[in-house]
């Protein structure tokens, strides 16, 4: 059901929690890109609690997220739930028809057949309603899922370029020559 889901869709793209996430991650990667380089190396330094500060709102941001979709799934219980009990009604609706209808052989056997009509057409109404809730709702938590996803990757990505970052730190003194001068902001 999955294979269906449109990435344009502006539910989705247009989020603001969605539009917030990218929005703060784009920061983030934005602080680490522009982030002055450590004198011969490809090290940068970053400011830890900037960068700290807008991870932390991208994680507050995610829960949104995971509640919408778990109120997109208390909806799908609640229309199928309203589906079950309009179909319930249909039939209760055909049954004392058919009741009223008991009076001679014909009538009773057009009472019947008409019974079944709609007994028929309130299962089938009831199934394509429960399908298209049931699809609506797997679309909108695939929808997430993508977003979700997308986030993690990013986030992900972040986390192993601020590693190799602390480890191109960690391992500078040691591809140090020993001879090489040592330039110290420090002394001057």
């Amino acid at each position: 059901m999955t294979d269906h889901i449109d990435l344009t869709d502006p539910l989705i793209v247009d989020h603001p929690a969605v539009q917030r996430s990218e929005d703060l991650l784009r920061q983030a990667v934005e602080m680490v890109e522009t982030a002055r380089s450590m004198p011969m190396s490809a090290t940068v330094m970053v400011n830890r609690d900037e960068l700290l500060e807008v991870l932390d709102e991208v994680l507050a941001s995610l829960p949104d997220e995971l509640r919408a979709a778990r109120y997109l799934l208390k909806e799908r219980d609640e229309f199928r739930a309203k589906a079950h009990r309009e179909a319930e009604e249909i039939i209760a609706d055909a049954t004392s028809q058919v009741a009223r209808m008991v009076q001679r052989t014909e009538v009773v056997k057009a009472a019947e057949r008409r019974a079944r009509e709609i007994l028929d057409d309130a299962e089938a109404e009831a199934r394509r309603m429960m399908r298209e809730a049931e699809d609506y709702c797997d679309q909108k938590l695939a929808s997430f899922e993508i977003v979700l996803d997308r986030l993690t990757k990013t986030v992900h990505a972040g986390r192993r370029k601020l590693a190799a970052t602390i480890a191109e730190i960690e391992l500078a003194p040691e591809e140090q020559d020993e001879g090489a001068a040592f330039f110290d902001q420090d002394l001057e």
